[in-house]
């Protein structure tokens, strides 16, 4: 045999159709021909689905004539018959539709995409009624109520292949919720299939997403006491499959809820801060980035964000990624068998079903974010619905108000930033600064300072953790150049030692003397927070500037509050009296009477 092997000898092969010496034959040329071997594994991926009919040998009278009639050309006859034994002649019609749906799939008009193609199946238990005809000619569809004596008891076989399917609509509607401690998102679909009476097949496919198949559930909209869906099966030897199986007394189109999880969706928050030019107010405006990396694209879905930590036992990532849905051949820890109870007490349960709001906006109009506490959780609800497509990212408005009052500070503190004075602008996230509504979620921020003719000044930028309501906000803006405090050591001295019975020292006090200069070199006022530290809790000041604030800031620290003019300099001292050894004990001792 030197050609290579036909189509047809490979799929006589495959199936046991050949005769013993062509499938010896084959089998030889088989071991020799790397061609031919790709080709049959070819045959091999593409009539998997046939294995499933092992020890399935009833096959429905209707199915096998339609099949023969969508088959047959005028070079079909092999001359091939069958006798006996009788599964011979279930294989062979079963071959004929193998080579129907083959010679289907080849139809350039076919949809490449395989991701999350959902089915509906027709039972063979089912009476052909010409449903589908019947609601195209009806102005809206109607659903008929069945005879339940009418449905056999016992259920179909799992189907075949996609032979007498009809191929459901596109989704209704869509909700994502997006969990980002998690890497976690919630979607929540709704679609109509088109239900016969008795039993129904609906095959959901997740080739090439992050889908967790175990945490897939299917429940009817509606006539929920007349449609049952009895089991969900995940098919030997086909991937990324799964087939719910559901009775159904009604015929007609039903709206049904898809609920899963996902990950590779994910959101982040960042901020653009404007100061006026004298720094006394800021405008904020918010934005949320969606990227959506989850390998399925999400038309026209509403968008819900949750702030704050998903205890989960498990992340989604990983269960998305294994192999298997159920029965894995490897070892699974058992955090995957509460898993589903944690997605029912968390999640579904938690997040109700909340419709889409709004409407449509246009390139005109700014969609807004609604928030809602939900105890631990804060969710952020996008107005309208938005396409998300697998690889882009979107961004979404979601706080823009004007006129908040700020206070502009400069801090020094060595301890925590060394020699250099840092600049914050701070308010509190409360009605008084038009805030308070909601908490703000973490976030980068960046802040200009408007100039005139409409420039903006870039002035830094920092990071925000989450910032509940009623707490203070503030913005680390980094090292000021044009603000700078220099303390200079003045004097120092020690006095009152104290001695043990050998003479050697126990005790002492020390006298520091510090000026600390302020300059200001920007065109408006400066407010300076000067905290200086004394590295014990025993110590006392002598300072009495009456233009200058000054508290005991903890046990270890003092603080010095104070303004300076604009492009000015000024200086203010103060002593600072430590205690060491006995002397400290003495002085905590007298403070405590």
């Amino acid at each position: 045999m030197t050609d290579h092997l036909t189509e047809d000898m490979l799929i006589k092969y495959q199936f046991d159709l050949a005769g013993v010496d062509e499938r010896s034959r084959i089998t030889a040329h088989l071991a020799k021909c790397d061609k031919c071997r790709a080709k049959l594994q070819e045959i091999k991926l593409k009539f998997s689905a046939l294995d499933m009919l092992a020890g399935q040998p009833d096959i429905a009278e209707p199915l096998v004539e339609k099949t023969v009639s969508k088959a047959k050309t005028p070079a079909a006859a092999t001359g091939l018959i069958f006798r006996k034994p009788a599964w011979l002649t279930a294989a062979a019609v079963l071959m004929v539709a193998a080579i129907a749906v083959m010679i289907a799939s080849r139809s350039p008009h076919l949809e490449k995409r395989q991701s999350m193609v959902s089915t509906v199946v027709r039972s063979k238990t089912a009476e052909d009624t010409s449903l589908t005809k019947k609601l195209t000619e009806t102005a809206a569809p109607q659903v008929a109520l069945i005879d339940p004596a009418d449905i056999p008891d016992k259920p179909p076989f799992a189907p075949a292949s996609a032979i007498e399917l009809n191929v459901l609509p596109k989704r209704e509607s869509t909700q994502l919720t997006i969990y980002n401690s998690a890497d976690l998102t919630l979607v929540r679909e709704k679609r109509k299939l088109t239900l016969k009476p008795g039993y129904n097949w609906l095959q959901f496919m997740w080739s090439n997403t992050l889908i967790d198949p175990t945490s897939l559930t299917l429940e009817p909209s509606e006539y929920a006491d007349k449609i049952d869906v009895e089991l969900i099966s995940y098919p030997a030897r086909l991937k990324d499959i799964g087939r719910w199986l559901i009775r159904s007394e009604v015929e007609g189109q039903v709206a049904f809820e898809i609920t899963y999880l996902t990950s590779g969706l994910n959101w982040r928050a960042f901020y653009m801060a404007t100061l006026t030019d004298d720094e006394k107010h800021i405008k904020l405006e918010g934005y949320v980035r969606v990227a959506n990396n989850s390998g399925e694209d999400y038309e026209n879905a509403q968008t819900r964000l949750i702030v704050g930590k998903v205890n989960l036992l498990d992340q989604i990532a990983r269960l998305a990624q294994r192999q298997y849905p159920y029965n894995s051949p490897v070892q699974i820890d058992d955090n995957i068998r509460v898993y589903n109870a944690i997605i029912e007490d968390r999640l579904v349960s938690m997040l109700g079903d909340t419709p889409a709001r709004g409407r449509l906006f246009y390139d005109l109009d700014r969609k807004q974010i609604k928030k809602e506490g939900l105890s631990e959780y804060f969710l952020y609800t996008i107005e309208g619905t938005e396409t998300i497509r697998d690889k882009w990212s979107k961004r979404l408005p979601s706080l823009d108000i004007a006129g908040i009052p700020v206070e502009s500070i400069y801090k020094y503190n060595e301890e925590m930033y060394g020699e250099n004075t840092v600049r914050f602008i701070s308010f509190a996230n409360d009605e008084e600064h038009h805030l308070g509504e909601t908490p703000i979620p973490n976030g980068n921020v960046k802040v200009y300072r408007a100039l005139a003719d409409s420039y903006l000044s870039y002035e830094g930028a920092t990071n925000i953790k989450y910032i509940p309501v009623n707490e203070k906000v503030e913005l680390d803006l980094g090292a000021a150049n044009k603000v700078a405090v220099e303390p200079k050591l003045m004097e120092f001295k020690t006095e009152n030692y104290r001695y043990d019975k050998d003479e050697k020292i126990v005790g002492w006090d020390e006298l520091q003397t510090w000026q600390i200069e302020l300059t200001n070199t920007t065109a408006i006022e400066a407010k300076i927070e000067i905290t200086r530290g004394f590295n014990t809790p025993a110590w006392e000041m002598d300072f009495d500037d009456e233009n200058i604030d000054y508290k005991k800031h903890d046990a270890t620290h003092a603080r010095f509050t104070t303004t300076i003019k604009p492009k000015t300099k000024r200086t203010f001292e103060y002593t600072v009296k430590t205690y060491y050894g006995t002397r400290a004990g003495e002085f905590i001792d007298s403070a405590e009477k």
